[in-house]
């Protein structure tokens, strides 16, 4: 495990260099395509969090990277405007108000002809989710407003009141209470609707008697009337609006968004809606009892809405994901779109001239770009469904020019983080007729951060599973490996569990574990997404049998490789991977060590507590869950688990992680002794939530899983961090 002096040092080989590498987590193209901007991460002066800006970059690929932003708050969320400008949220310092006792989001714009940027909406809860028209200076954006509030002004007496008087409590009348790692409630999501042309960019000079807006305190004069946007509040007072996506047609004048009902059994269904972004009036669009719509996306001329469909999935069918089709005046019923397509569609984004859709699918361990180009008149047209982008690589945030000629997107990989891409959508589009194209590559763009050198290699491993099923993954190997220099073996298992390792992560690094000679394995096995649908269906409702079978098998391998010490093995997941890594430590004794992060383990208790119980509903009978309980073999675990969860995860509560424990002690194969010593470590995080987010408990996070494989792998002794105490 020792590095040979002509080994070369990575950030990867050093923590406190690792989670200072800044990270791109957006991409926005202005609508000519002439301007781009990245949303980038970097650690702060005191490396314990981190803040974002927004960067300027060269569609063509040759200038470099500039910084258009830079605060404390940091700034996120950029769109353009029809005029050019640049909208983004950020909870900065306001110059022209008040300083606020608690910092706030604020709409804020920079202006295309250069000078500071400056607030335009700043409503008490502050805003998310900005949208600018294309051909239009109507703007949308979200702000949570409590139920009984009839306006932004009211909304900040309500607070104040609460605030002043110290409440905190929050009366529920429906489900879910909370959501991932935060309480929902009292304030709930609502979408306004703004008119840039209105804005007066004037110096600061308030009226006598103008009437208090936006949170300013009732009574007194306010100083933003003309220089903040009138907001107009389109969708009042609900629940419906919980984790929305939304799109605003190109005119300005039409709002699509998911729109949340309930269902039987406290479930929560997506509908679409349409709202008229000048009186608020709302119609229902798409309403499916047997599926969800999602992601909606309004086509350039504003006739159609383009949607994701997913169908609602029982304990014996998993769901389905499609694309579909509906004219924005609800004149014809939906139509799914490429229904013999075995992929599962991401959010499309359409061809200005209306001609196709871009989305990205996961496919065979890879997320490239498909286009779908419709081959008659709508709706119900043929479909031809091709593959434009030929990298070994995931793609997000796509953005195609005015002329349809070139996207841009990020492009990520277990070769590289996100990255800012070029595709030539007019060289693919010209390689043949539809079907018969050619993919083509993304030419990478002068990103603000240079991808980070890396440790080792990347390779594939294939094999075959018990049911002839195909089964592949990634490995990720030391530089050094080889078969005198052979490497020990950590089996890393995905989460979701609906999901694929296809796309870098900074909190599953399998880079930092290569810089210490281990070889990871990333494999996709049943349940994971990217091989159609049957590979789904044969994990589904049955996690123990399939998923472990063929987890096993590619491990199997792996082993097998001449590189790959089979002797020195460890098993890691979290989240469902979590799960898996219970299960197998309750049904194998193959490895050394097994490591299990924000995992479910007592099923019986997990589908009451997790924050959307209706799903797990979905998923499991009351009589399946007991069959594939990780809780219910504690009896044969014999190997040591380091078990790691965070007391803010709602989605898997930390009761999980609490039972689990406790059962190891007391009722598993190598349990404490009775002066309660014990292999087994807990790793408990207060104030984490699914995720271990803040940069020095990730840092403590891959210290902790470090040391104790290295003590239960290889034999070693190492020191843990300082910083435990």
């Amino acid at each position: 495990m020792s590095e040979s002096p002509q080994t070369p040092q990575t950030p990867f080989h050093d923590l406190d260099r690792y989670v200072a590498i800044p990270r791109l987590t957006g991409l926005t193209a202005s609508p000519d395509g002439t301007r781009l901007v990245a949303t980038l991460q970097t650690l702060d002066g005191e490396r314990t969090a981190y803040r974002t800006a927004l960067w300027e970059v060269d569609p063509a690929g040759e200038a470099p990277a500039r910084r258009l932003t830079r605060s404390a708050k940091g700034e996120s969320s950029a769109v353009f405007t029809r005029s050019g400008d640049l909208l983004f949220t950020s909870a900065r310092p306001d110059p022209d108000g008040k300083d606020a006792a608690e910092p706030r989001s604020a709409l804020w714009l920079l202006p295309a002809g250069g000078g500071e940027a400056r607030v335009i909406a700043s409503p008490q809860s502050g805003v998310s989710g900005p949208l600018a028209a294309r051909d239009a200076d109507t703007v949308s954006v979200g702000a949570s407003l409590l139920p009984s509030a009839k306006d932004l002004a009211q909304d900040a007496e309500l607070r104040k009141a609460r605030k002043d008087q110290k409440v905190s409590a929050i009366l529920h009348t429906g489900y879910p209470v909370r959501y991932w790692d935060h309480d929902l409630g009292p304030d709930q999501e609502r979408r306004f609707a703004g008119d840039l042309a209105a804005l007066a960019d004037e110096p600061a000079a308030p009226l006598p008697g103008t009437p208090a807006t936006e949170g300013a305190t009732p009574g007194e004069e306010d100083p933003t009337s003309g220089r903040h946007l009138d907001l107009r509040d389109l969708t009042g007072a609900g629940r419906n609006l919980a984790n929305h996506t939304a799109d605003l047609s190109a005119d300005g004048t039409t709002l699509v968004t998911t729109w949340s009902v309930s269902d039987a059994g406290a479930a929560l269904r997506s509908t679409l809606v349409v709202i008229d972004t000048a009186t608020g009036e709302r119609r229902v669009l798409v309403d499916d009892p047997d599926g969800d719509a999602e992601a909606p996306r309004i086509s350039p001329d504003g006739a159609w809405v383009a949607y994701t469909t997913e169908s609602i999935s029982t304990p014996d069918e998993a769901p389905v994901i499609r694309l579909a089709l509906v004219p924005t005046d609800g004149s014809a019923e939906p139509v799914v779109l490429a229904d013999d397509w075995d992929r599962w569609p991401g959010r499309p984004t359409w061809l200005p001239d209306g001609s196709g859709l871009l989305v990205q699918a996961d496919d065979d361990g890879r997320g490239p770009v498909f286009l779908l180009t419709f081959a008659g008149a709508l709706p119900g047209a043929d479909v031809v469904v091709e593959k434009v982008t030929s990298d070994d690589a995931v793609f997000s945030d796509l953005n195609v020019t005015l002329d349809g000629g070139t996207l841009f997107a990020l492009r990520s990989s277990y070769a590289a983080p996100a990255e800012p891409v070029r595709v030539d959508l007019a060289a693919f589009v010209a390689s043949g007729a539809a079907g018969e194209r050619t993919p083509v590559a993304a030419a990478l763009l002068r990103s603000p951060v240079p991808a980070p050198a890396l440790p080792g290699t990347l390779t594939e491993v294939e094999t075959t599973a018990e049911d002839g099923a195909r089964v592949r993954a990634w490995l990720a190997l030391p530089a050094d490996v080889g078969p005198e220099d052979r490497a020990p073996l950590l089996l890393w298992i995905h989460g979701g569990p609906l999901g694929s390792w296809n796309a870098w992560s900074w909190r599953w690094n399998p880079w930092l574990m290569v810089a210490q000679g281990y070889a990871v394995l990333l494999p996709d096995p049943a349940l994971s997404t990217g091989y159609g649908q049957e590979f789904v269906q044969r994990g589904w409702g049955a996690w123990g049998g399939a998923p472990f079978t063929d987890l096993m098998a590619i491990t199997d391998a792996a082993e097998a490789l001449p590189e790959i010490d089979e002797t020195r093995t460890a098993a890691m997941g979290g989240s469902f991977g979590g799960y898996m890594a219970n299960w197998v430590a309750g049904h194998t004794d193959r490895f050394q060590a097994v490591v299990t992060h924000a995992s479910l383990w007592a099923l019986d208790q997990f589908g009451p507590t997790t924050d959307a119980g209706y799903y797990w509903a979905r998923e499991m009978t009351p009589e399946m869950a007991p069959e594939n309980s990780p809780h219910l073999a504690v009896g044969e675990i014999r190997t040591p688990m380091l078990v790691i969860h965070g007391d803010k995860d709602y989605r898997v509560p930390v009761g999980e992680g609490l039972r689990l424990w406790f059962e190891l002690l007391t009722k598993s194969g190598l349990p404490a002794s009775d002066d309660g010593e014990t292999v087994h470590r807990f790793l408990y995080y207060p104030d984490e939530n699914h995720w271990i987010l803040t940069p020095q408990n990730a840092k403590v996070w891959y210290q902790v899983v470090s040391a104790f494989l290295a003590e239960q792998v290889l034999g070693e002794k190492p020191e843990l961090p300082t910083t435990l105490g």
